[in-house]
Formats: structure tokens, sequence, C-alpha cells
């Protein structure tokens, strides 16, 4: 047997621990937030804080490209019809991926769809328990299913919404006549 405890090449020496990355000294940066529901099989947290979501917002989705664009107030005036209005939460699943849950809310006229109610209703449940939202086709509505193990509370970045709001919609806010969104909308582009 060969002892390789003077051979520095020996790729036992060499190989990096796993927690190499917390050794380092390095700070993981925040560049991408996704606006869109949890995934079907995510356990999520919605951030408690009211300072952490944003109601009512005026939204478009564009469902083909899979996107969600926020609209201005004064844009929304210039655009009866297009939008939809929502609430913005704030959420974060257990992988630790921040992301908004755009979650509508009930039209000029109050109604309200099922599948809009329980993801309001579960969204709410998630400010104090670990949840997944799954589609019941055939209810016609979100079913929300509570974790039951003893899961830690989540840890939120140190970062105001209003930063969580520019890194989501960076080039997704619709604030001018000249946006390629609204181009799009009026046959323009």
């Amino acid at each position: 047997m060969t002892d390789n405890s003077n051979n520095p090449f020996d790729p036992a020496s060499l190989r990096l621990g796993q927690n190499f990355a917390d050794t380092v000294g390095v700070k993981k940066l925040l560049t991408t937030v996704p606006v869109r529901g949890p995934g079907k099989r995510d356990f999520v947290r919605v951030h408690p804080d009211p300072s952490y979501r944003l109601t009512p917002a005026a939204i478009i989705e564009m469902k083909d490209d899979r996107e969600v664009y926020l609209v201005t107030p004064v844009m929304a005036a210039e655009l009866p019809g297009e939008f939809a209005t929502a609430t913005l939460y704030t959420t974060i699943n257990r992988q630790g991926v921040l992301s908004l849950w755009p979650v509508k809310l009930p039209g000029p006229d109050g109604k309200q769809n099922e599948w809009h109610r329980t993801a309001a209703v579960a969204a709410e449940l998630a400010m104090r328990s670990w949840l997944r939202v799954a589609a019941n086709m055939p209810l016609g509505a979100y079913e929300v299913l509570v974790a039951t193990g003893d899961l830690p509370e989540p840890t939120w970045p140190e970062l105001p919404f209003e930063e969580i709001l520019k890194i989501a919609f960076r080039d997704h806010i619709v604030d001018s006549p000249d946006h390629p969104l609204v181009k799009r909308l009026r046959g323009a582009a």
C-alpha cells in the first residue's frame, strides 16, 4: 500500500469540503425573482409583514410568453380591460428561492372564481405554515396541503420590498405608452 500523505497531487487532499462557499466569505446576491405561483411540489411560506406585499397591483399576464408585467396606475388608466388586479405576495420555498406570487383579486363586480379565492386563502395560511398548493381540476380550485413536519422558519433575505420588486420586474414594468407591451397590445408592434 502506498502512503499518499506527502503527495501534493493526492485527490483526497485536494478535494474541497461541501461547505467551501461558507468559508470563503462570499455573499449570494439576489439577481432573479420569479413572478409566479408556487410549484405543485414546493412547500412555501409567505412573508407575514404587510410591507412585503403589494395590493392592489395591476398586472398583465402574457401566458404564451410566461411573463408577468407590472402596470403603473397611470398606464392602467390607459389600458382598460387589459390588466387584472392582484396582490403580489413575497414567498420563499424550502430551497430558499424567493418569488412574487400574484394572486388575483375579485373583479369590479366583486366576483372571484374559486381558483383565485383558494389561492388567496392559501397565501394567508402560508404566513404561518409551510404549505403546498395543488390544482384539483375536478374540484375547480386549489387544494391546500399543510406540512405536518416540524419545519424551521424561513430565512428571508435582508432586502427591502422595493428592491425585490425592482429585481422581479426590471424589464417588465409598463410605465409609458412607448413600452413594447403597450405597442403589442395596440397592434403597433
